[in-house]
């Protein structure tokens, strides 16, 4: 089931929905960081290129649970 989580990124309001399980990864991220998640929500902003926010904040996770902790 998706869940729709809103941002302020350079801005502007923004709304995302992703899986449970892909928040639950990135909030793990944001808090080993030392961060909201919004502000890791933002720094994965600023480097996605043209790549829609959802599909970057998915990558982000795949790509943290694929690390070894």
């Amino acid at each position: 089931m998706l869940k729709k989580k809103s941002f302020s990124l350079s801005g502007h309001r923004t709304s995302v929905a992703l899986e449970e399980e892909f928040w639950a990864v990135l909030e793990g991220q944001a808090a080993r960081a030392g961060q909201s998640l919004a502000a890791y929500v933002s720094h994965i902003d600023k480097k996605r290129e043209t790549r829609p926010l959802a599909s970057a904040l998915r990558l982000a996770a795949l790509a943290a649970a694929s690390r070894p902790q």
